[in-house]
């Protein structure tokens, strides 16, 4: 019987996706510093994180740390595009794969080592696969739990394989620093380094008492557990995800309300697109929104049943946007997010009562248009011709 002392979870993680996506399909960026997002880093490449540049940083910021850098507009199909190829080898690889983000999974490769060999072995085919058939670099971390699998795809970085022994996982696990734990914040970072402890392994070494009153109950179990090396959670198939969404950040010198709307109706084109395509509805539209001082605010509404038309979550967030306008006059906007949350499996359709005859109707012609001829080959009027500096009006509801 074969043994083995490697684990058989793996943790697989694009690396710099949007950025290494961009430099993926022009020649041009790759080795150089790129930026994904102007107003706010969505994406930095490995080369710009070089100079210090973030995600979620302010533009002005990345741009002065990196002043050589180059600044590409996010494309959000061409993202989705390689998740769905980098998924495909995902499941090429086992069928016991959990995704947790668009660019990230988890995959479970126990009783695969006699026709695919070892987990390392395994780990190796799979990156290798994931650049002859996406084109992207990706990294692996192998061990014997989720928690340390991730920590270790962490270590790989970027576009490396890091094995944890099982023999040897606490020896790895107790000298990492304690922010390393999976669910350690900026907050319980301060809480615990003011507590004197900054390794994993000090707080191992803590009774879970101590730890519960530093931490609360249900933090301070979860978190002295896995110090010990325990996390009993199984890589779950199947699991969908509770809500889908968009966001887009804007420039500083801020939209016109005509620009913001367009900027919105994309938004939830994308994400009731998404829904349509996964056969999901949407109970709750959610509406996000970044103000000029970097503070946020979140808006929400229940449908009265669940619905993936995009005419009927575009009339909900312009209602929600609608009423933060004086804020938003105020403190200007920096960017905006749509979610549709509370997900449903039923692709049920609410249509507003002036579109009941062919709203949904609509949406599945524009659907199939663009699946077979591609993303950009149905637009809406009011995004024509805007990246070339003009666009038809917004006609008023």
């Amino acid at each position: 019987m074969f043994v083995t002392a490697e684990g058989t979870i793996l943790h697989a993680d694009l690396d710099a996706f949007y950025a290494s996506v961009e430099q993926r399909d022009d020649p041009r960026l790759r080795g150089r510093p790129v930026i994904v997002g102007a107003g706010v880093v969505l994406a930095a490449s490995y080369e710009a994180r070089a100079r210090g540049v973030r995600t979620a940083m302010g533009g002005r910021q990345a741009r002065r740390l990196c002043p050589e850098a180059i600044v590409v507009p996010p494309r959000f199909e061409a993202y989705l595009e390689a998740s769905r190829a980098a998924f495909e080898v995902f499941a090429d690889t086992t069928p016991v794969v959990e995704g947790l983000s668009i660019d990230e999974a988890f995959l479970d490769v126990g009783g695969l080592h006699r026709i695919r060999g070892a987990p390392s072995t395994i780990a190796a085919t799979l990156r290798q696969q994931m650049r002859e058939r996406v084109g992207l670099p990706i990294s692996v971390g192998v061990a014997r739990t989720k928690y340390l699998a991730k920590v270790a795809s962490a270590y790989g970085k970027p576009d490396g394989l890091f094995v944890v022994p099982v023999d040897r996982e606490l020896t790895f696990l107790h000298r990492l620093p304690v922010e390393r734990l999976w669910g350690v914040g900026a907050t319980t970072t301060s809480v615990l380094h003011a507590a004197r402890i900054r390794t994993v392994g000090q707080l191992a070494a803590m009774d879970e008492r101590e730890v519960v009153l530093l931490l609360g109950p249900g933090a301070g179990r979860h978190l002295h557990a896995l110090a010990r090396g325990h996390d009993g959670r199984q890589v779950q198939v199947g699991r969908r995800r509770g809500s889908v969404g968009a966001q887009h950040a804007l420039p500083r010198s801020g939209l016109s309300p005509a620009e913001v709307d367009t900027v919105l109706l994309g938004l939830v084109d994308r994400v009731t697109r998404r829904l349509r395509a996964a056969d999901r509805s949407a109970t709750t539209v959610t509406l996000r929104l970044r103000f000029g001082d970097y503070t946020r605010v979140t808006r929400s509404h229940t449908l009265p049943a669940p619905t993936a038309h995009t005419l009927t979550v575009l009339g909900t967030a312009r209602t929600l946007l609608a009423r933060m306008a004086p804020e938003v006059g105020r403190r200007g906007l920096t960017l905006v997010g749509v979610a549709a949350e509370n997900l449903v499996n039923a692709p049920e359709q609410l249509a507003l009562p002036l579109e009941a005859t062919s709203g949904g109707a609509l949406d599945d012609v524009v659907d199939a248009v663009r699946r077979r001829f591609g993303s950009g080959a149905v637009q809406r009027a009011v995004q024509v011709g805007r990246s070339d500096g003009w666009a038809a009006p917004v006609l008023p509801d």
